[in-house]
């Protein structure tokens, strides 16, 4: 019997803070040019954390059934450890994605924004195709450039404008910064298992990079969104006060940069989830005031 713990740990808790952190800096940058709207964020948030928990048991359903899991270092998933069949971690993934949809629905209805609908079936087709279908995209290297895209940008500049019915560059900027520091997470992951992917056929980009090469680029990824907000300072200057993440994410990026014992332990997960949740919250602050 899989257990509500199995559940709950399935849906992987330590990730939705790459959900909360682009919804937190849309609405900052919304209520920064005098359009904030609650129930457009609340709707907003519902979307990003159901996609993400969605792509956390799409992903947990089709490495599963591929045997990419098998031997892989990091914390167990239902369906390879045989905790939950493969069809009820499937089925668990299109109930996340019909939240996700409905929220989605009810958030363009509510703003009129109908557009969007054509960008929320690429978000649930993109979090599917990213392990799933015979030729999924995870597997070719482009992981990185999807999570960048949809939980920087469009989780970003998508709540500003669903709530303000505007985007700014400075959106746009604070959304790159967003957006690298979920691309730091997968990259932790990849770096970590490039040994067990390159054996299951899983051609991540740290994969086709080599380690030493991946660790220079995480070390530039988790370092830029420094930069970001200084960029955005300009014309916002109270996020500044996201900067207090500087120096956690140098030691990070160096700590990542060297020595394979250091990037594969749980603490650096930890550290790149506690920094950019604490980046995000602090750029959406920072916005609003």
């Amino acid at each position: 019997m899989t257990t509500a713990s199995d559940w709950v740990a399935g849906a992987r808790p330590r990730t939705l803070w790459a959900a909360i952190s682009p919804v937190a800096v849309g609405t900052g940058a919304a209520i920064a040019v005098d359009g904030f709207a609650l129930i457009p964020a609340l709707l907003a948030l519902a979307v990003a954390m159901a996609l993400q928990i969605a792509s956390n048991y799409a992903n947990d359903y089709s490495d599963g059934i591929r045997g990419t899991d098998l031997d892989r270092i990091g914390p167990d998933r239902l369906v390879a450890t045989g905790r939950a069949t493969p069809t009820s971690v499937k089925y668990a993934a299109f109930a996340s994605f019909g939240v996700a949809a409905v929220a989605g629905l009810a958030l363009v209805a509510l703003t009129a924004t109908w557009w969007l609908i054509i960008v929320g079936a690429v978000c649930i087709a993109a979090a599917w195709l990213y392990t799933g279908s015979s030729r999924p995209y995870g597997y070719s290297g482009w992981g990185e450039v999807s999570v960048f895209i949809f939980f920087g940008p469009v989780a970003v500049l998508g709540t500003m404008y669903t709530q303000s019915g505007t985007i700014t560059w400075w959106a746009a900027v604070a959304s790159v910064g967003v957006g690298l520091y979920s691309v730091a997470l997968l990259m932790v992951n990849n770096i970590r298992d490039i040994a067990s992917d390159t054996a299951a056929g899983k051609i991540t980009l740290a994969v086709k990079m080599g380690e030493a090469e991946s660790r220079r680029l995480f070390m530039l990824v988790v370092m830029l969104p420094i930069l970001c907000t200084v960029v955005v300072a300009f014309a916002q200057p109270w996020v500044l006060i996201a900067t207090v993440v500087a120096l956690p994410s140098l030691l990070v990026a160096f700590a990542g940069r060297v020595g394979a014992e250091v990037i594969n332990l749980p603490l650096m997960f930890k550290a790149i989830s506690g920094i950019g949740l604490v980046y995000g919250l602090l750029m959406g602050v920072g916005l609003a005031i």
